[in-house]
């Protein structure tokens, strides 16, 4: 199981957030696991509420576990994970172009406080037939001042700009076919 480990964004770097690691795995061709990991201050961090785990938009505006998904052309996926089990899920063909919401929302998500720790899985018939997914792995978190961190695998531009598909640098092969 791959474990990446994200970076701070310099220009908005946490007072509160010591690390942020994202295991990420594909148990099947059309499915990815995720399981994100805060470390540091938990108590400065704002957590949204708990809600039913429904679709909803701007979820990144507040702390808020994110992927992007690639295959070989310029079509990508976006998940919107939130803490409180709300998620968006997102389509794009290039770069922030015709964005659509996912048709596909078969979607498992957990959150345990305790341990800051959100878990997903997600169903994925889009990019099944890809042989190797390009991954964006990224955080974002507020504290409760309302600052803002960003957290990524890489950060391409000066500016935190999740959408720069030179910030897809993880790869993750699909299992073989039976």
């Amino acid at each position: 199981m791959p474990t990446f480990e994200l970076l701070s964004h310099p220009s908005a770097p946490s007072a509160t957030v010591r690390a942020i690691t994202v295991t990420a795995t594909r148990p099947a061709r059309d499915r990815i696991a995720l399981e994100y990991r805060i470390h540091g201050g938990l108590d400065a961090i704002r957590w949204p509420d708990p809600a039913a785990s429904d679709f909803a938009h701007e979820l990144w505006m507040h702390t808020c576990f994110e992927a992007f998904v690639a295959g070989e052309g310029d079509f990508y996926r976006e998940l919107n994970l939130s803490p409180s089990t709300r998620y968006a899920i997102y389509d794009f063909n290039g770069y922030r172009g015709r964005m659509r919401d996912a048709d596909e929302r078969d979607i498992a998500i957990a959150f345990d406080r305790a341990t800051a720790t959100l878990t997903a899985e997600v169903a994925m018939p889009a990019l099944a037939d890809v042989d190797e997914w390009r991954l964006g792995l990224t955080t974002v978190v507020e504290d409760i001042s309302g600052a803002k961190s960003f957290w990524a695998l890489s950060h391409p531009r000066d500016e935190p700009d999740f959408h720069n598909q030179a910030g897809f640098v993880a790869r993750l092969a699909a299992p073989l076919r039976a």
